[in-house]
């Protein structure tokens, strides 16, 4: 089976660069050990039936045996071997060294550690594939090019069709639907994570009986509300309207389909170009994959023929995916902004350099236009305050894009790029 490049292939090297261990976390099925072994130059899988035993039996009594062998060293499922935590821990102040193990397991375990491992096994998240990464999006397109060299964009052509989009939304960027022969089989996977996650890792994850049917009500009601800023109300009154729930149950729900990687809420921006009573703070409902939506709301790719709609904030849910991923080569992060009095951007892209981009989703040729419209007043309405503010000025946005579902990128006369998600690169 032929390895497909991740973004986060790199990310682990240099996480191992500066510290003694990485920990790999995500949603379940995302390509974590797979990722973990391309580096790795000894494996230890405690899921391993053939070792199994023994392997559990020396990580309980003597860990410290398991760590000889060459670096790095991966730990495939070293939740059930909580002890080799501790171990590591030990083994990289003993030694100083870094970049010696690498840790990866199930993200419906937790596991309560006598020691934090600050400073020593460090974290990495890792996201289900983007279409770059799955060799759907041609990549002519870098963003971080686009940041450092703006006037280099001359345009591009995207081979992605709108049927080869809608496909992509409802199988989702998992590794193991890419290697599947039939269309049908490779819907499969998602649906299949979406019943895992409901029915199983739910009740592991804080150890707690969970009921099934409220877990599925919540993802579904949370996918039809997919990219809006739908009120805790609303989604907790879909819920009760059908079960006995209380919110407190509710809020543990959610925190808890939050750490199985599941719900991925994008975070509001707030600059103080309007009044705070102005600026929509709260947060905009997501789920870490667009298929795992598709899935909960029980649909197919033949669906969207007559549903447009709901297709254009799946396919927001895509980009957003999308740009978390390829934002995590170069330390950016998402968020959204909206104001009582309809300006919104539906992305912002911030650097750790204070550069930053307004982004709006269209599927369509003829949104385009609304969403360009849009970006160009955020940018109008930060110049006027700057105007009156002597002080504290807020920087203009380094870049505008709309990102959409169409055939062919190009620069408007008003600067706004319009790129299409199948051009898309880091």
């Amino acid at each position: 089976m032929d390895y497909k490049k991740r973004i986060t292939d790199e990310l682990l090297k240099i996480k191992l660069e500066a510290f003694g261990a990485a920990l790999i976390v995500g949603p379940k099925g995302c390509g974590k050990t797979t990722t973990a072994k391309q580096i790795a130059n000894t494996i230890i899988e405690f899921e391993d039936e053939d070792n199994r035993e023994s392997l559990l039996k020396v990580a309980e009594t003597m860990p410290s045996r398991l760590l000889k062998g060459e670096k790095p060293i991966l730990f495939d499922e070293w939740q059930d071997a909580p002890k080799i935590w501790g171990a590591i821990r030990k083994s990289i102040d003993d030694t100083g060294e870094v970049g010696m193990y690498i840790l990866t397991g199930s993200s419906s375990q937790e596991v309560d550690t006598p020691h934090t491992g600050t400073m020593r096994i460090s974290r990495l998240t890792m996201l289900p594939m983007s279409l770059y990464e799955s060799n759907e999006s041609n990549g002519d397109v870098s963003l971080i090019d686009l940041f450092n060299n703006t006037n280099s964009f001359e345009g591009c052509i995207s081979n992605l069709t709108i049927d080869d989009l809608i496909f992509a939304i409802c199988r989702g960027g998992w590794p193991r639907s890419l290697n599947l022969k039939s269309d049908k089989a490779k819907l499969e996977i998602a649906k299949d994570l979406f019943v895992q996650t409901y029915s199983v890792d739910i009740n592991k994850i804080s150890n707690i009986k969970r009921n099934p049917q409220i877990a599925q009500a919540i993802l579904r009601s949370y996918s039809r509300n997919i990219c809006t800023l739908a009120e805790t109300k609303t989604i907790f009154g879909d819920v009760a309207a059908n079960y006995d729930i209380s919110e407190p149950t509710y809020y543990s729900y959610l925190e808890d389909l939050s750490k199985l990687y599941i719900i991925d809420d994008i975070e509001p921006w707030c600059p103080a170009i309007r009044s705070k009573t102005a600026i929509r703070s709260s947060k905009k409902r997501n789920i870490i994959d667009p298929s795992i939506a598709v899935a909960a709301m029980g649909i197919s790719p033949e669906y969207f023929d007559r549903d447009f709609k709901t297709l254009g904030f799946l396919f927001e849910s895509l980009c957003i995916r999308d740009l978390k991923i390829y934002s995590q080569s170069f330390d950016g992060r998402v968020s959204y902004y909206r104001d009582r009095y309809g300006l919104e951007a539906d992305c912002v892209l911030h650097l750790n350099d204070g550069r930053y981009a307004l982004i709006e989703f269209k599927l369509g040729e003829q949104e385009i236009e609304v969403g360009a419209k849009h970006l160009c007043e955020i940018e109008t309405l930060i110049t006027q305050y700057n105007e009156s503010e002597k002080q504290c000025k807020l920087r203009l946005p380094d870049l505008k894009i709309v990102i959409t579902g169409t055939k062919y990128g190009y620069r408007r006369d008003d600067g706004v790029i319009v790129v299409p998600i199948g051009c898309l690169k880091n």
